[in-house]
């Protein structure tokens, strides 16, 4: 992917397995975040607390670096 293109996430998805998924790191994986995806799996989403602020991030639409929030009906 080109430096200037920005990956489509769809945001009510990512949101859904964030919550259902995150201590996994699922939604981490969603947003091509790969490492980080696998450093959260390890840790079981850093005890709960990672994975409470990604819920937190996602659902305020946070503005992550090449990610572009779509709600696709």
């Amino acid at each position: 992917m080109a430096k200037d293109q920005k990956r489509k996430v769809n945001w009510v998805l990512c949101l859904v397995m964030s919550i259902m998924f995150g201590s996994m790191g699922v939604d981490r994986f969603l947003l091509g975040h790969v490492g980080l995806g696998i450093l959260k799996l390890i840790t079981m989403g850093g005890l709960g607390i990672w994975w409470l602020v990604d819920v937190i991030l996602i659902a305020t639409k946070h503005p992550f670096e090449n990610i572009e929030w779509v709600e696709e009906r």
